[in-house]
């Protein structure tokens, strides 16, 4: 009996040494990986949400989605007033309802939602922490194109018109005034256009910025669950980016009156939104032509229907979607019955894309004289890369004849 009791006291004094070192490996594997290296080794999309925060609730929200392998990144903004069903409260409401400066993560799994992505971290600047961020990084240069000049007996906003670098706090003000005569169209290109002149400036900096010093006090100014490590490991990434070619999509809508506030409902009951953040992500992911990037491809719409403004209202689905439509107009004729593409690229890949929008798979290939010195010059003399011919067959969203 003594026996058998000695050999279970042994037993279980393995079991228990096991399991100490395997805690100990474990926490040692859990000390030493990183989640922006194991995001950058499993090649995958890294998508990170930035909140710049007034008074404890968002001013702006952007979700930047960031390719390794290609370097590439897309951004898209976030309106607070988008309306959706939330389901915690059970009612639609405003996507920032739900925000909770303690406990991004909710908020985090609305955008998720809408988006229809993963979101890998969260970055939250405050108002207050943005002007120490801009002092680092010893100003922000933005280019402003009329001067504005505001007073009233509660705030002086006064900014000169021309490229201007901001230090911090009169960053912190440009980035979040607002002003009675001031359309929102302008306000949200103004904090849209800083968002992106502060990501630039921290890729110019960032060498200064990985100085030990430096780096621990930068990173105390961000709001995240990000260690130090991690979070400045991921800035580093940042600098492949270009942000002469980066572009801010704004998640749109049609603005509806719910429960006595305007809210700004997703078009296509959110579809349209996810099917753009796909197609975004496959274009980041996707290897292009180093000519094709350096611009968005060019369309022009011809309306081929009796429906009157059905060109326009095509031509600002397509622009969600990131095309430049430089031209709007009636087709040579208003009985068109297939909708079809006319694709002057020569790029199939590309042209796929786009006709994937809209579910067109009547392409026609329109011979482009090639220039072997500058092969987008050979194509000046077209009005637009591509040309979509809108038929009897398209409902406004689809084809539905293919």
């Amino acid at each position: 009996m003594r026996a058998i009791k000695g050999d279970a006291s042994i037993l279980l004094l393995a079991l228990i040494v096991i399991l100490l070192v395997l805690g100990i490996i474990l926490s040692i594997h859990t000390f030493r990986s990183n989640p922006v290296e194991d995001a950058l080794s499993a090649n995958r999309v890294i998508n990170v949400l930035f909140v710049i925060e007034e008074n404890k609730m968002p001013l702006s929200t952007y979700v930047l989605m960031y390719y390794p392998a290609t370097k590439r990144a897309a951004i898209f903004d976030i309106p607070g007033d988008i309306g959706l069903l939330i389901a915690r409260i059970n009612r639609v409401d405003r996507i920032d309802r739900v925000y909770d400066p303690s406990r991004v993560g909710s908020y985090e799994n609305e955008i998720e939602s809408l988006l229809g992505i993963d979101i890998s971290f969260n970055i939250v600047i405050t108002k207050e922490s943005l002007v120490s961020i801009v002092d680092i990084l010893e100003g922000v240069e933005i280019f402003i194109p009329s001067p504005v000049s505001y007073m009233d007996e509660n705030k002086i906003i006064l900014f000169p018109s021309g490229m201007t670098v901001l230090d911090g706090d009169k960053a912190s003000l440009y980035a979040t005034y607002s002003l009675p005569h001031e359309s929102t169209e302008m306000e949200v290109f103004r904090r849209q256009h800083f968002f992106l002149g502060l990501l630039n400036r921290q890729i110019q900096m960032n060498e200064m910025l990985n100085n030990p010093s430096t780096s621990k006090m930068y990173s105390s100014f961000f709001r995240t669950s990000m260690n130090q490590r991690t979070l400045m490991l991921l800035f580093n990434e940042f600098t492949h980016i270009n942000t002469d070619r980066t572009n801010i999509q704004s998640v749109g809508g049609n603005l509806r009156e719910v429960s006595g506030q305007l809210l700004t409902i997703p078009h296509w009951e959110g579809n349209l939104i996810k099917e753009i953040v796909r197609q975004t992500l496959g274009t980041l992911t996707r290897e292009i032509e180093d000519h094709l990037l350096e611009r968005a491809l060019t369309v022009e719409v011809l309306n081929g229907t009796a429906i009157t403004g059905l060109a326009g209202r095509t031509a600002e689905m397509l622009r969600s979607f990131g095309y430049d439509v430089i031209s709007i107009a009636n087709a040579d004729r208003n009985n068109y019955d297939s909708t079809y593409i006319v694709n002057r690229t020569g790029d199939e890949s590309m042209v796929e894309s786009f006709a994937d929008v809209i579910r067109c798979r009547n392409i026609r290939r329109e011979a482009v004289p090639q220039s072997e010195d500058d092969p987008i010059s050979a194509n000046i003399e077209y009005k637009a890369d591509i040309t979509l011919f809108i038929g009897r067959d398209f409902n406004g969203r689809y084809v539905t004849g293919n």
